[in-house]
């Protein structure tokens, strides 16, 4: 099997977050005039994504992407330069018309996660933000082209990193959105 790379930030292991952790910026890569944005809280649910959608830095078959309340998020530099990628989809990516970075997604539409926007902490030089929990949709890297006879090696790294593995979201996440469509359904009290 040919070397691959989950993540740069994860490959050799990772640091534990701080909990009393306040936020910090993002930038997107361009060198001059980047996008940047101010969070001001931690994020949630940090983890290792492999769905065909998010943006992942040059070489890698996951992004690492996390959610924080979107009244925590201002875009305080360089907003012009945003574009969404794809405006028929759920959680509309803003990235970078320079250096194509997905900077944050957000979900503008009734959903589980309305009022959550997602971003990636590996944009930040800030220390603290929440340690990756988990590994979501790993065999989606397959359909992106990764062998699939490799596929139980990428498991195993996680599993050695300490991330669980799911072909969805974490069982906590998928209990948030199988309650709150209960009780859209009235199959649950609201």
């Amino acid at each position: 099997m040919a070397p691959f790379s989950l993540h740069p930030a994860i490959d050799n292991g990772f640091s534990k977050g701080d909990p009393s952790f306040r936020g910090g910026t993002l930038r997107c890569l361009c060198e001059r005039d980047p996008v940047e944005l101010t969070l001001t809280s931690n994020v949630a649910h940090n983890h290792a994504c492999g769905c065909s959608k998010c943006w992942k830095p040059d070489g890698a078959l996951f992004s690492l992407v996390a959610v924080v309340p979107s009244e925590k998020l201002s875009v305080t530099a360089n907003a012009d330069k945003l574009a969404v990628i794809d405006d028929s989809a759920t959680i509309l990516r803003y990235a970078c018309r320079d250096c194509g970075v997905h900077i944050y997604g957000r979900i503008e539409k009734e959903h589980p996660f309305y009022g959550l926007d997602f971003v990636h902490t590996d944009l930040s030089d800030d220390k603290g933000w929440q340690e990756p929990q988990f590994a979501a949709f790993v065999s989606s890297i397959i359909e992106a082209g990764f062998d699939p006879s490799g596929i139980d090696a990428v498991r195993a790294k996680f599993k050695e990193l300490g991330l669980e593995t799911y072909d969805a979201l974490s069982p906590p996440l998928m209990d948030a959105i199988a309650t709150w469509t209960g009780k859209k359904n009235g199959k649950l009290p609201a």
